[in-house]
This record gives structure tokens, sequence and C-alpha cells, in this order.
């Protein structure tokens, strides 16, 4: 079956047969940071955003993207290559150790900041429960949202003034 949808703002069509999941699409069609890893939804390395919502791309039909808007790891940041602010908390709060994981945490932070610009530490852990690292790098990941945050609360009230 053919889709469309837009990926990382560019409209797209892609073929698709009727059971394959959005992970396997994604990747097909090049983007290589929505990894593979349970296929169960339990480990959150395939997360993507799907209409600005963090979804476990590997736990849904690419049918069900149809006309949506999905935004992968390699759509963060700007056309110009400036990394997004939660790309450069990462980098700098050395939140990233082997990267496997990388991947779906930048999206579900990209989520929780949308949702929730100052949100606690204790909001951040909870909404970070779907992800998993094996590296036990969640105290540098946290520290790195929180980062973000601050600094997108900062921007926010410069422009304001």
């Amino acid at each position: 079956m053919d889709l469309r949808f837009t990926i990382n703002g560019f409209d797209t069509e892609v073929e698709a047969k009727a059971h394959e999941n959005l992970r396997d699409v994604l990747r097909r069609t090049g983007f290589k940071s929505v990894k593979k890893g349970c296929d169960v939804g339990g480990c959150g390395a395939c997360t993507v955003l799907v209409d600005g919502k963090a979804v476990y791309s590997c736990c849904v039909l690419a049918g069900w993207a149809q006309g949506k808007k999905i935004t992968t790891v390699e759509g963060l940041g700007s056309e110009s290559g400036t990394l997004d602010s939660i790309q450069e908390s990462f980098i700098l709060s050395g939140a990233a150790q082997c990267g496997y994981c990388t991947s779906g945490f930048l999206m579900i932070s990209k989520e929780i900041l949308a949702e929730k610009p100052s949100a606690t530490e204790i909001e951040i852990r909870k909404a970070l429960s779907g992800n998993l690292c094996r590296c036990t790098g969640y105290a540098k990941i946290v520290e790195a949202i929180i980062v973000a945050s601050k600094q997108q609360s900062s921007s926010a009230r410069a422009l304001a003034v």
C-alpha cells in the first residue's frame, strides 16, 4: 500500500506492507535514529513523535500514520545544522553514554518539554519510565531535561521582554 505522511517537515510517500510497523518503514526510508530494540514497546528505543505525541513506532502499523506528522531525531534542530536545545543539553550533561537509547530519550524529552516546560524532576522521571537505558544513565538524562527546561524558560522570558 502507498502511504503519505510528513516526516520531519517533508511530505513523504512510501510503500509499505499491511503488516509492517512504523519503525521498520522509517528505518527502510533512511531514518536510522529510530532504533530496533524489544519489538513490544518495552524499551522506548524506537520512540518518535506523531502529531507531537511520543509513540513507540514498533507498536503501531505504518498505515496508522497515514496523513500524520512524524518527527524523528533527524528532524530536531534546524536545517542549517543547529542542534535542538534538548540535543545540546544531552551533550553538555553527558546524557548519551553508549547512545543506543538516546534517540528515544530525546524524542520523549521533546514531548515532556512541549507538554510541561517546567516539569519537576519527579514528573520527568515518571514520563521517562517507558524508556530504558542499559548504561543506567538516568541521572544525567534527567539533568539534561532540567537544563533544557531552564534554557527554554530563560529564552521565553528574554523574548517577552
